[in-house]
This record gives C-alpha cells, sequence and structure tokens, in this order.
C-alpha cells in the first residue's frame, strides 16, 4: 500500500494526551520539526504490515514499510516506516496492531532539550549552592569548595613543594563521581565553544550567550591549574579514591592535583582560547595562560600521565579516572591551531603542519584534532597566506570524506541512522558519538549547503531520543522510557525519585566492562545496556557526553529557527 495522507476521520476510539509505552515501536520521543524528515521502526516482534497515524482520533496517514533491515549481528528483522509528509505542529498517535504511542511535531522540538542539556553542566557545578529558581527541586547546597587543595608529590615543583596548599574553586564533576579533570573539562569546553562560534553570533544568539556563561565557571577554575612558575597544568583534581555514593556535603576525604601533563596543558590551552573566542572580546591575560602552556607542552613532550606508573613511585595512590593518553599530536594541533588564530604568530603554523592528521577522526576526549578541523573551518576560507588556504582545503576535503563516507549506510540500516551499523560503533559512551557525529555533519552542511549532512545530523539524534534497539531515550528526563537510574553520585544522593534531567547517558557496551555488578540482559551490541545505577559502562553520565548533546541538539535548533 503506497504512503498517503488520509483526509478523512476515522477511529474515533483513539483519545487521550499521555504517551502509551510501546514495545516494539522505536521512535524520536521528544518530538520532530515540521520540515524533517520522520520515521519509526518496528521490531520484529510486532508482525503489523502497516502503521496508522492519527491526530485527534483522526486517521491521518497510512503506511506501509519503505524497507526490510536485518540487523548483522542478531539477525532480528526491524521494517522502518517513513511518514514525512506530516509536518502540522501537533501530538499524534501511531498504532502498529495492538501497540500504539506518540509523538509531536513542533516548531520548537528541541528548545527544553537543548536548555536541559547546558543546565545539566549547571547541576555539575563543585563548589556552589545550587539556586532553586534554576535547578528546581535539584537545588542542593554546594559541596568540595576546594580551597583547601595539596601538591601531590608527583606535581610538587621548587616554588610548590608536596603539600602545599593552593586554593581551585569552581568548575565541574566530570561525571558521576565529584573529581574534576582537565583534559575532560578542557575537551567539553572546546567542542561546546567550537560549534556555538559556528551556529551564531553574538548578537542573535541568547543560547551563544548561555553557553559562555556555563563555560566560564570552568574557565574560572581551569586558571587555578597552571602552575605560574612554569606554565604547565596539573592533569586533574581528585580524592586519591572515589567518594561513596553520597552528597557533597557529606564528603570529607582529601583533595590533591596530581602531575603536569602535555595532554592537559594543551587542552587547557585550545580550551581557553575558544572560550575568549566565544565571548567575542580581546582577553590577552588568558591567550598569555595559554602561550603559556603551550610552551610548557612543546618543552615536556613526553609528559603523558600514566596513572599506575606514577603510583609505584609517589603517594598516597590515586584510582580515579585517569584520562591518559600516549599521543599528544592531536592536542597539539588543536592547540597550535587555535593559538595561531588568536596570535597569527608563525611558529605555532609551522606547528599545525607538523601535527595536522592524515585523515579526519571523530572527536572525542582521546582525540581532539576534529575541533583543531573546526577551527579552520570556521575560520580559514579567506586566509590572507598559500599556506592558511592549503589547511583549510585539506581540513575541508577530510570532514567531507568521513561524512560521506559516513552516510552510506543509513539507507539500508535498521534505525535510519548513519552511525550504529557496525559492531565497532558501540563502546563505552557511544551515544555521545552519534551526537559528535551529527555535530561533523553539521560542520558540512553549514559549509556546502547540501540537505543530505543535515538530514543525517537528525538521524543520528532521533536514534538516541528512541528510534534504536532498546526504545530508550538515553537523556534523562525527556521521553516515555528514559533512564532512572543513571550512575551518579549527585542523582543518587539528592533524596529526589528523578533524575536530574538533560543528562545524556553512555549508551549501549557491549563490553560490559562493570559485569562484576551488573547483569546485561543481551550481548548484542546495540542492547547491551541496563538502567540500573551500578551500571557505570552503560549508564554513567559525563560531561564530555553532555558536551556533545549540547552541540548537536542547539545547533539543530538554531537552523530550525
Amino acid at each position: 500500500m503506497k504512503s498517503r495522507i488520509i483526509l478523512l476521520a476515522v477511529a474515533a476510539f483513539l483519545s487521550g494526551s499521555c504517551a502509551v509505552e510501546s514495545e516494539n515501536i522505536r521512535i524520536d520521543q521528544v518530538g520532530f520539526y515540521p520540515s524533517q524528515e520522520k520515521t519509526l521502526t518496528l521490531e520484529q516482534d510486532n508482525p503489523s504490515e502497516t502503521v496508522s497515524i492519527y491526530r485527534a482520533g483522526r486517521k491521518v496517514w497510512e503506511g506501509e514499510a519503505v524497507r526490510t533491515a536485518e540487523s548483522p549481528w542478531s539477525g532480528k528483522e526491524r521494517r522502518v516506516f517513513d511518514f514525512s509528509e506530516i509536518s502540522r505542529p501537533g501530538t499524534y498517535t501511531v498504532k502498529a496492531g495492538s501497540e500504539k504511542t506518540e509523538f509531536t511535531v513542533s516548531e520548537n522540538a528541541f528548545d527544553a532539550l537543548a536548555e536541559a542539556a547546558l543546565k545539566g553542566f549547571y547541576h555539575q557545578r563543585s563548589g556552589m549552592d545550587l539556586d532553586p529558581a534554576v535547578a528546581g527541586k535539584w537545588a542542593r547546597r554546594g559541596g568540595h569548595p576546594d580551597t583547601l587543595v595539596f601538591i601531590h608529590a608527583s606535581a610538587a615543583s621548587e616554588g610548590r613543594p608536596e603539600g602545599t596548599v593552593i586554593s581551585s574553586p569552581k568548575g565541574w564533576y566530570d561525571a558521576g563521581d565529584y573529581n574534576k579533570y582537565v583534559v575532560n573539562s578542557g575537551y567539553s569546553m572546546g567542542l561546546m565553544a567550537e560549534a556555538a562560534l559556528m551556529f551564531s553570533t553574538p548578537e542573535d544568539s541568547d543560547r551563544r550567550q548561555a553557553i559562555h556563561e556555563e563555560l566560564k565557571y570552568n574557565a574560572e577554575w581551569l586558571y587555578t591549574m597552571q602552575d605560574p612558575s612554569d606554565g604547565g597544568v596539573y592533569h586533574k583534581l581528585t580524592n586519591p579514591e572515589f567518594e561513596g555514593f553520597i552528597s557533597p556535603l557529606e564528603c570529607s576525604k582529601p583533595r590533591y592535583v596530581v602531575q603536569k601533563s602535555v595532554t592537559a596543558a594543551l587542552d587547557f590551552a585550545g580550551a581557553l582560547c575558544s572560550f575568549v573566542e566565544l565571548g567575542d572580546s580581546p582577553d590577552p591575560e588568558t591567550i598569555a595562560k595559554a602561550e603559556a602552556a603551550y610552551a610548557w607542552a612543546a618543552s615536556n613532550p613526553s609528559a603523558f600521565y600514566f596513572q599506575e606508573r606514577m603510583n609505584r613511585t609517589y603517594d598516597p595512590d590515586v584510582s580515579t579516572g585517569a584520562y591518559g593518553d600516549g599521543s599528544a599530536s592531536d592536542e597539539f594541533f588543536w592547540a597550535a591551531s587555535c593559538l595561531y588564530r588568536a596570535t597569527g604568530k608563525t611558529g605555532y603554523l609551522e606547528d599545525v603542519k607538523r601535527y595536522m592528521p592524515e585523515s579526519f577522526s571523530v572527536m572525542s576526549w582521546g582525540n581532539v584534532s576534529a575541533l583543531g578541523v573546526f577551527e579552520w573551518l570556521r575560520n580559514g576560507k579567506n586566509g590572507v597566506s598559500a599556506d592558511e588556504q592549503e589547511i583549510y582545503e585539506r581540513c575541508l576535503q577530510m570532514l567531507l570524506e568521513y561524512c560521506d563516507r559516513s552516510m552510506e549506510s543509513a539507507e539500508t540500516s535498521c534505525y535510519n541512522s548513519p552511525y550504529g551499523n557496525s559492531p565497532r560503533d558501540f563502546y563505552w559512551g557511544c551515544a555521545s558519538t552519534f551526537c559528535d557525529q551529527s555535530v561533523c555533519f553539521l560542520y558540512a552542511y553549514k559549509l556546502t549547503g547540501k540537505a543530505g549532512y543535515l538530514k543525517n545530523a537528525f538521524r543520528n539524534v532521533n536514534y538516541i531520543l528512541g528510534q534504536n534497539a532498546t526504545g530508550y531515550c538515553y537523556v534523562t528526563g525527556f521521553g516515555s522510557k528514559s533512564p532512572m537510574f543513571p550512575h551518579s553520585r549527585l542523582c543518587h544522593s539528592d533524596g529526589v525519585v528523578e533524575p536530574i534531567p538533560g543528562l545524556l547517558v553512555g549508551g549501549p557496551n557491549p563490553g560490559h566492562n562493570d559485569k562484576a555488578e551488573v547483569t546485561y540482559s543481551s550481548s548484542y551490541p546495540d542492547e547491551s545496556y541496563e538502567d540500573v545505577m551500578p551500571s557505570y559502562a552503560s549508564n554513567e553520565i559525563a560531561i564530555n557526553w553532555n558536551a556533545s548533546l549540547v552541540a548537536a541538539v542547539t545547533w539543530l535548533a538554531e537552523i530550525a529557527e
């Protein structure tokens, strides 16, 4: 049967405005924009050949699947339905056999999601009371003022010997724990700043200003993580070991800054340069700090953070998140790109050419070269020198090659998404990679105007919002089926039943790294997810993942408006 708009009213028995959870209808649970492509996936356990859609009790669409797709690892067959013809704003009911669920079409489909995703960083703030007017029922007293932080033996210098007390307030809690990490927060700042600089201007975007204000809270902490005597940057501020699942006010373990690292120094430099540019006002003092960190990194290119090695030499042992990395070429590329744009100094341009990647890789805290590519794509098209123009053209070529290759599998996929069609796509924190790839598509769309890139950016976001193998919307507080028990000390200790909204969980992880604490109901890559508090491998939250969510959905919302 050909998909069609049904103009006559039927099926008056459908009524009510509350979404009905369906086991087998997989659809974006947050909402669609009127002109956006709209699809859903029907799992094989529902044998219905057709799907009907109703609005206010009237059937407005009925159609058959546009394709049947088979999972390459489970063999499960899924049917994909395209109802993009529906564009009128409102609430709709989908019916497939005996199952039904609801979706909305709205001109502001992602507004609440984008706002909550950014507010997730406010909830992660360390060292301040959260205002009930902003945080709602998740308001809390501030913990970890970090005005009494010790220099760890690994971080000691002549001017700051072991045991020296420094003050290092503000910043964001990194994830489900209460520690603060330069590498990950610097990457998170850079990603959000780069995207906001691309989709907005100071004159027309309240969202840009809101992002800048939130980044400022972490930037003020980053300043304190630099040793003023040599420009080096401490890798993290941490307890020796993770706190229990208690509130910030109940925490009492001593806090340390530990070893300076080359990756922390470079991420510090890149993040602060991006932050300054987002603020759209010169800040020579901050750029000077970034240059000092870069100079330290250039003088200490092998100062990698290897936690186990550090623990064999220094006490106390540290067992919190390592964010270790054995290569800094990507960090050098990003930081040099930012500092060249900020200062025009030719030495940074030479390092850009030296560290330029051979191909484009989707961004992550462990590979930030994409942020350097984005820096050039924002600024380099009208470069005054042949070198600048060549770098821009090479970055654009790498990005488009990646995006074109990534889109190839979307048209035959089970969930109509370009990402998530290989077992390699599922790992610790993979839900954020759906968003990261969307951001890559959005850069390609901005630079070329080709609608296919925009369509596939939406498709990946649709996946994390419910059109996926588990049927979860992976963002807390959104959708009819979303995580209730994220691996988060804040959520677990605040006495509120519902988790803090707007937090992106890690998503399916076939590595089952937490299998000692968690029993997984499936071993399939895209179904290896458990909504239980102990599942740090699939259900933790983290600022870098939320940065991906902020960048993707805020940019999409800006385009839609």
